[in-house]
């Protein structure tokens, strides 16, 4: 029997996943090493959580192979999915992971320098442990690809868009796999207006019509929008040119945007959501009340550009599990036709909404969506 393994790696963790093949391919077994860094953890389900340690993104996935090689045993890993957060100009589709295309997804680094680099090492650390399985890259660019060209385009020369300085979208494999859960189980909603909005460590809102992307609050890079874990989020350009007049490298900059912003910036506590929620300090409940407000403001205008509003999704690590951030994002919002059942929000239901706009909460499962394509590609 032959299996199919899924690599997401991100910016502070890495989720796997081994599944059959089949045009919905079943899951074996899952789990995610969290919190890389100084302490490091592996959890895989039905498993006690085992501590790593100190642990990069390479350690990690030493760390997932040995995890994985009981629940391997007889099966064969025919081949390898993994997350490949930015696609740029060229890459839509899955494709194969062979050496020419990684080379080209080698030069996108410097777009999306939190994941690119990690996506990457994860396809090494794969194509070393596999060396006959087929890899396939899935793009979270991709889901966005075929944007109007007014939500493509920056106001720049017509050049730079041509050499592909344009806005891209990210959190696609999430997008998908939400979308293909409103055609499964809420199919009128699904031909609708739907704002979807991927909360986690990294945040996005996409405005989906009819299944498609016509809006994102990401663009070129995964900075803009709404701020993240510790990315800065929607930024006057105004402010980069102040910082490099003040003699700031390229380098320092990129520090301070990817690493040093965001809830992490504003509070000077945590990036953790679940910390700031916790905290008495003043300034963690300023970066929560930022966080909110760019979230409200944001859904207004993907409201604006889907020309109305048929239902919201919550999803991702945060938009999932975080309960208070919800109700503070749809409460006032009347005039948008959202209304919150707060008990139902409370106990983390699907349908949390009263109005005549539906509100509801549903896991992302970017993993499933990776498994999908390559399945698809074996049978291919």
């Amino acid at each position: 029997m032959s299996v199919i393994l899924t690599l997401n790696a991100g910016s502070s963790s890495i989720k796997f996943g081994v599944h059959e093949t089949g045009d919905e391919p079943p899951l074996l077994t899952s789990g995610q090493v969290e919190n890389l860094g100084p302490l490091a953890r592996l959890s895989l389900a039905g498993a006690p959580v085992q501590e790593i340690g100190p642990a990069d993104h390479g350690v990690a996935l030493q760390a997932i192979l040995r995890a994985v090689t009981p629940v391997l045993e007889g099966r064969e890993v025919r081949s390898v999915g993994h997350r490949i957060v930015h696609g740029g100009k060229s890459f839509g589709d899955p494709v194969e992971l062979t050496s020419g295309v990684i080379d080209q997804l080698r030069a996108l680094e410097p777009l999306a320098p939190l994941h690119q680099p990690h996506n990457l090492a994860a396809v090494d650390a794969a194509r070393t442990a596999f060396p006959e399985a087929l890899q396939v890259g899935c793009f979270d660019t991709a889901f966005h690809r075929g944007h109007p060209f007014v939500n493509d385009a920056f106001a720049l020369p017509r050049r730079f868009y041509d050499q592909g300085v344009r806005r891209y979208g990210f959190h696609g494999l999430s997008y998908d796999y939400i979308t293909s859960c409103l055609k499964r189980d809420w199919p009128g909603l699904a031909k609708g207006r739907v704002v979807v909005a991927h909360l986690g460590n990294g945040a996005s809102m996409c405005a989906i019509r009819d299944g498609h992307s016509v809006g994102s609050t990401m663009g070129f890079s995964a900075l803009d929008g709404l701020p993240m874990g510790t990315r800065c989020g929607q930024l006057d350009p105004g402010v980069l040119l102040y910082l490099m007049a003040q003699g700031m490298g390229a380098a320092e900059i990129e520090r301070i945007l990817y690493h040093d912003s965001g809830l992490k910036g504003l509070s000077e506590i945590s990036h953790d959501m679940r910390t700031l929620l916790a905290s008495d300090d003043p300034r963690a409940a300023e970066a929560v009340e930022y966080y909110v407000f760019r979230i409200r403001r944001e859904l207004g205008a993907m409201a604006a550009v889907l020309g109305g509003l048929d239902g919201v999704v919550f999803t991702g690590g945060i938009g999932e599990h975080a309960a208070p951030i919800r109700a503070r994002v749809i409460e006032g919002m009347g005039f948008l036709g959202l209304d919150l059942d707060t008990g139902a929000n409370a106990s983390d239901a699907t349908r949390i909404g009263t109005g005549p706009v539906e509100v509801l909460v549903i896991p992302t499962d970017e993993e499933q969506v990776i498994a999908r394509a390559v399945s698809r590609a074996l049978a291919g």
